[in-house]
């Protein structure tokens, strides 16, 4: 093995940029301890999540369909043809031929993300007709979606058990266990290893304070949040002071729309780097429950509203904020039902919970990537 060890790490983002980001957390983690990473990304292209010493290669781009992720689009919004995939897995196999990792990182697969799998199981193919068998990795959120299908769960268990060498699960035990939305874990138990969630090392200051911050991931689903928020902050005290991060997939009209209709209270961005230092200085956080913003919650110690992506029958966000919920941090509110009126309401509500207690959680999670990779790479 080379001095430092090779790692292909592959992340496919369809619908937001949850996945993204988690990901490069975890690679520059990585990076920072020796590892030479290259990062395979296959959804449009997003900046800002890149860190030093980490490599990006980037494949053709799918995306979510309209009718949510069980169809694929091309980066022209066309549904995307059997040529296309073939070039994308063909430019993936080359890249690991090339690459000769000694360990191969897949995010969600085979757990989710079975809309690639026409790359994804010729890659395993060529894994383990590999000599050395570099490991192969599955790095997966510490609650899944639950499966309707059946014979899901059957499927991926077997797929663990026949190719994977460990299965790296984001979080803290002490939140969620894998055995919460996994039926079969029992039957990969031994292949199992909790990292810690993967959230900042710290809070980024930021210069500016707001009383709610507003943020919708990527962008892409959260406009509902958004009007719904600009509608509450007009019926509520217009001392507090608002601040509507949209996400940098909002289409442009939407946010020139928001912004026109804004009161002189509210502020937008697409975007802020120092995310973690804005919600450490505000008094409460509007959101979705997505992985990567509960973490944020969680560190920067503030209120929250949580409203879950349900959309196509989603149920991992649900499960979280209910966690979150029954932990006297956050108010749930259901997407579907939430306007100006509700919103006020339950910004009401969430002002007045007591001041949140700490929560006691390992948020080490990509350092604790890098330490079971190293303890899998040095076992017989």
């Amino acid at each position: 093995m080379s001095a430092l060890p090779r790692v292909l790490f592959y992340v496919q983002h369809l619908l937001g940029i949850g996945h993204l980001a988690r990901a490069g957390r975890i690679a520059g983690a990585l990076a920072r301890d020796g590892f030479k990473v290259t990062l395979v990304t296959g959804g449009l292209p997003v900046e800002g999540f890149l860190e030093e010493g980490v490599e990006e290669v980037r494949l053709p781009p799918l995306v979510a369909g309209e009718e949510g992720f069980s169809t694929l689009n091309d980066a022209e919004g066309r549904p995307a043809t059997d040529v296309y995939k073939a070039a994308r897995r063909e430019r993936l196999l080359s890249l690991y031929e090339a690459l000769k990792p000694d360990i191969v990182l897949i995010e969600a697969f085979p757990f989710g993300r079975r809309q690639v799998r026409f790359e994804l199981l010729p890659l395993i193919d060529r894994i383990e007709k590999s000599r050395p068998r570099p490991r192969l990795v599955s790095s997966i959120r510490d609650l899944l979606q639950a499966r309707t299908k059946p014979g899901r769960d059957r499927e991926t268990a077997d797929i663990v058990k026949a190719h994977f060498d460990a299965v790296l699960v984001h979080g803290d035990p002490a939140f969620a266990r894998l055995e919460d939305s996994f039926a079969l874990a029992a039957e990969i138990a031994d292949k199992v290893r909790y990292t810690g969630l993967v959230a900042p090392a710290r809070i980024v200051p930021a210069p500016d304070r707001h009383d709610i911050v507003v943020s919708a991931g990527g962008g892409a689903v959260g406009r509902r949040v958004m009007e719904a928020a600009a509608g509450a902050a007009r019926l509520l005290d217009p001392a507090l002071s608002w601040l509507l991060i949209t996400g940098p997939n909002l289409p442009e009209a939407d946010f020139e729309a928001l912004s026109s209709r804004a009161g002189p209270n509210v502020s937008l961005a697409r975007f802020r780097r120092d995310f973690t230092g804005v919600l450490a200085n505000a008094r409460l956080s509007i959101s979705q429950a997505g992985y990567n913003t509960v973490g944020d919650i969680l560190l920067a110690g503030c209120r929250s509203i949580l409203l879950p992506f349900e959309t196509g029958g989603e149920t991992e966000q649900r499960a979280r904020a209910e966690r979150l919920e029954t932990l006297g941090r956050a108010v749930m509110l259901e997407e579907d039902k939430a306007d100006a009126q509700t919103m006020a309401q339950a910004v009401t509500r969430a002002l007045a919970l007591p001041d949140p207690a700490a929560i006691v959680l390992d948020r080490h999670g990509a350092e604790g990537t890098a330490r079971e990779l190293r303890a899998l790479l040095d076992a017989p």
